[in-house]
């Protein structure tokens, strides 16, 4: 036995086995379900750990979204936290801003389902279930926001993923109407919604009305599980077949035919597919300021959805949201990020000075509460071919973003005596003064 010199002490040293019981599921909780397997092959004694659902599982599940939503509610408290991991780690990727894909409603035809799919869409946490809500201007004349949800994805206590949808937005559902469909326990609400499937591949959706169910009475017999992949392939084998007959010999016959068989398997249909693309940066940063969702007045005096993304050399895209779904959507204003150093020319000043800022009545103007801290210059992006715009002097179509002191900008172009002020739509994930539908 050493000898100790005088003031030393041993420390005993403790193994994972010597902590106590929530000690150890805490710990645990921060792994991932892989990280799980390969520990419990450790020893007896914690392969019993690492199969205890009530407790482990629970921990994994409460750790990471116990905050957000109500671990214990979903599929009515009836599934094992091992399988709701697992279904709300897919749908964590969900949750934030999606806008509509232009490739989707360019190939929707003229015949296509009225309810069409809105072009800015939120997903969000609700107490047992995800909550898909359109987001889209008010029409008070103001920088509101209308936030309507519209589709619900939650756990049947079966078990079974269970995805339904409001067409017109018109329902307003609580926690316990949710919960009535979700346990199959049909009330007169099951008329007005739609059985779908949502399917899922990283930054892409799909959402798609399963035809075969007139209502969902049968939501407990047939339900599909939430797919992480592509859409079925019957959806490429139809995109191909339509495409062979347009452009075969006695195709217009042929691409007729296909029509009446799709109105057919239609039937009584209340949606019509959608895709949609996930805004990965919804918000500004230090160094992209100008990032992410803005809203703001136009020529037409309604309020517009704007998208501004970055590359990776700096330059600034600017879409609005609703030409996502336009032909020519590629053809925005691309902005570039050259600055013009302060103190500001005098032709620069009366650039900005002689102009009239689009804003709803009653506002004041961005630059009445802050002054223009730089400029940047707005590429000559319109020398392109686009129709009505052929005839531009691309000269002309140079313009001017003024970024502010509180982090709002404007933008105008050259040719016009207007700017249009932006204000932000959502700021760390949340939506900014936005009203729930009536």
């Amino acid at each position: 036995m050493a000898n100790l010199d005088a003031g030393e002490t041993i420390i005993p040293v403790l193994s994972f086995s010597d902590f106590p019981e929530d000690v150890q599921l805490c710990i645990l909780s921060f792994l991932t379900p892989s990280e799980i397997s390969s520990f419990a092959c450790t020893s007896k004694q914690f392969l019993s750990v690492c199969r205890s659902d009530s407790k482990l599982w629970f921990s994994m599940c409460d750790r990471r979204w116990g905050s957000k939503t109500q671990i214990k509610k979903w599929g009515s408290g009836m599934i094992s936290f091992k399988h709701l991991y697992k279904t709300l780690q897919e749908y964590e990727n969900l949750i934030g801003f999606w806008r509509l894909s232009s490739s989707e409603s360019q190939a929707r035809s003229p015949n296509a389902i009225p309810n069409q799919p809105p072009a800015l869409v939120f997903f969000e946490w609700g107490s047992s279930f995800i909550t898909g809500s359109r987001v889209s201007p008010s029409n008070t004349a103001s920088y509101n926001v209308v936030k309507a949800p519209f589709l619900w994805m939650g756990i049947s206590p079966k078990g079974e993923i269970v995805n339904f949808l409001e067409p017109n937005s018109q329902l307003k559902l609580d926690s316990s109407s949710i919960a009535l469909v979700q346990n199959d326990l049909i009330s007169s609400l099951g008329n007005e919604l739609v059985s779908v499937d949502v399917f899922h591949k990283e930054d892409h959706i799909v959402i798609e009305e399963r035809v075969s169910f007139g209502n969902l009475n049968v939501l407990n017999e047939e339900t599909r599980v939430f797919e992480s992949g592509s859409p079925p392939d019957r959806i490429t084998s139809e995109l191909y077949q339509y495409f062979a007959n347009r452009t075969s010999p006695g195709g217009e016959r042929a691409w007729r035919r296909q029509r009446r068989r799709e109105r057919e398997r239609r039937g009584n249909k209340k949606w019509d597919s959608a895709d949609f693309v996930k805004i990965v940066d919804c918000s500004p940063t230090t160094l992209r300021p100008l990032q992410g969702l803005w809203k703001g007045f136009c020529e037409d005096a309604n309020l517009d959805f704007f998208l501004m993304t970055y590359n990776d050399i700096g330059v600034i895209t600017c879409r609005r949201i609703g030409d996502s779904c336009k032909p020519f959507f590629s053809y925005a204003p691309v902005f570039w990020t050259s600055n013009t150093e302060s103190p500001f020319s005098s032709e620069e000043e009366c650039i900005y000075d002689t102009r009239e800022h689009l804003l709803p009545p009653g506002h004041l103007l961005c630059s009445e509460k802050e002054a223009v801290s730089r400029i940047l210059y707005i590429d000559s992006s319109y020398d392109l071919v686009i129709p009505g715009l052929s005839t531009v002097n691309p000269h002309q179509a140079e313009g001017r973003i003024w970024q502010y002191g509180d982090g709002t900008f404007g933008f105008g172009f050259l040719r016009d005596n207007h700017i249009i002020d932006l204000r932000h739509i959502a700021v760390d994930g949340c939506l900014l003064d936005a009203t729930e539908s009536l």
